[in-house]
């Protein structure tokens, strides 16, 4: 198993965990990711790729590997992903410069196809 895989192991784990303990307010925010998420005016692609940027510029391991991985199975290519994660460089600077390490991680481990 891979790095990244790790990473959306521990998410599941964790929201497994919480929706035991916590179901009320688990389950208030799944609720709203699922109607935020809902709208019609950008595709999935695109809504991933800028999740993929705001991982970055957030500097969450755990979102990087959920959203790379949800941007390549909504058709992303490696060269989109490293473009979104370049725009949060531009806009967060060096930290998230950094953070492309676990981008380029979870790109490999979810074998993002080449342009």
């Amino acid at each position: 198993m891979g790095k990244m895989q790790e990473k959306l192991d521990e998410v599941m784990a964790l929201t497994k965990e919480l929706r035991k303990d916590y179901p009320t307010e688990t389950n208030a925010f799944l609720s709203f990711l699922s109607k935020a998420e809902s709208g019609k005016a950008l595709g999935i692609r695109e809504k991933e790729l800028i999740n993929v940027a705001l991982s970055v510029a957030a500097q969450c391991e755990w979102c990087i590997a959920f959203h790379v991985e949800q941007a390549v199975k909504s058709g992303a290519t490696r060269d989109d992903i490293m473009e979104a994660g370049f725009m949060a460089v531009i806009m967060h600077g060096g930290p998230a410069y950094m953070y492309m390490t676990p981008l380029l991680d979870a790109l490999d481990e979810f074998q993002a196809p080449q342009n």
